[in-house]
C-alpha cells in the first residue's frame, strides 16, 4: 500500500480513525452473529482501505469487511474516478444522489477505537487521538452499498462514515466530528423508521483527547504499530 499524504484527508473529518479491540468487546457491543474470529487491530486506516462495518444481514447482526469510501451501486465509471466518499454530511445524507438510497435502506455501524484530527498551520500540523474516556468501541453511524465492477462483475462492498457539525469542546480541534451513537441506539439506526433524529452531536464528556507521534501522517506503514496511539512527550 501507498502512504496517503496528510494533505489530502486532514481537513474532511473523519479522514483517519482505528479498530483495535476484541471479539468479545464486539459481542457485547455489536450483539453480532457467528462464530468468533481473529481480529485485526489497526491503528491508522486511511480511505480506500478495508475496515470492519456492523449491519444487518438475513441471520441479524453481522461484521464484515468493506471499502472505505462509499461506491453507489449506479456507479459506472472506473473507482480511480470517483470522488472523495468517505465521508458523508450529516445534513445532506438524505438528498444526496451519492448516499440517500443507503440512507433510506443500507444503514451501517462503523466500530472504532478512536480517531485522529491534526491542528495547526500547514508543514507543521499537530496529530491528535480521540477516544471514549472508558475505552469501549465508539460506534460511528454509518452507510453501506454494494457496487458491481463493470468490467470483471465482481459485487464490492462499501461503507461511509457520517459525519455532522462540531460540539462545542470538539470545535478547538475541527469544526466537523463523526456521528457518534449511543450503543442504546443501534437498533434505531439500523432498521429504525426515524435515522435523521439520530444524527446529531455526541455529548461534550463523550470523547477523551490526547497528542500522538506525526508518525499517523504517513498511512500503509506500520499501521499494526500500537505505539501510534501513545501519548506524545512534549
Amino acid at each position: 500500500m501507498t502512504s496517503t499524504p496528510l494533505h489530502r484527508y486532514h481537513r474532511l473529518m473523519c479522514g483517519r480513525f482505528t479498530q483495535a479491540y476484541t471479539w468479545a468487546e464486539v459481542e457485547r457491543f455489536l450483539s453480532v452473529i457467528g462464530p468468533a474470529r481473529n481480529l485485526r487491530p489497526r491503528y491508522n486506516i486511511a480511505p480506500t482501505t478495508q475496515i470492519d462495518v456492523l449491519r444487518t444481514g438475513d441471520a441479524g447482526r453481522e461484521l464484515v469487511p468493506m471499502r472505505w469510501g462509499l461506491v453507489p451501486s449506479w456507479w459506472k465509471r472506473p473507482l480511480k474516478e470517483l470522488p472523495a466518499t468517505f465521508n458523508a454530511r450529516a445534513e445532506t445524507v438524505a438528498e444526496k444522489p451519492m448516499f440517500r438510497s443507503a440512507f433510506s435502506a443500507r444503514r451501517c455501524i462503523i466500530p472504532a477505537s478512536g480517531f485522529y484530527e491534526w491542528t495547526g498551520a500547514p508543514g507543521a500540523k499537530t496529530p491528535h487521538y480521540f477516544s471514549a474516556p472508558d475505552g469501549r468501541p465508539l460506534a460511528f453511524a454509518g452507510l453501506w452499498e454494494r457496487w458491481r465492477d463493470p468490467e470483471t462483475q465482481e459485487p464490492v462492498d462499501s461503507a461511509t462514515i457520517i459525519v455532522g457539525p462540531a460540539n462545542a469542546w470538539m470545535s478547538a480541534y475541527h469544526y466537523r466530528m463523526p456521528v457518534t451513537l449511543d450503543w442504546s441506539d443501534a437498533g434505531a439506526w439500523l432498521a429504525g423508521e426515524r435515522p435523521g433524529d439520530l444524527l446529531c452531536s455526541p455529548p461534550e464528556d463523550a470523547l477523551q483527547e490526547w497528542v500522538v507521534s506525526p508518525r499517523v501522517n504517513r498511512s500503509g506503514v506500520g499501521d499494526d504499530d500500537p505505539r501510534l496511539i501513545e501519548r506524545s512527550l512534549p
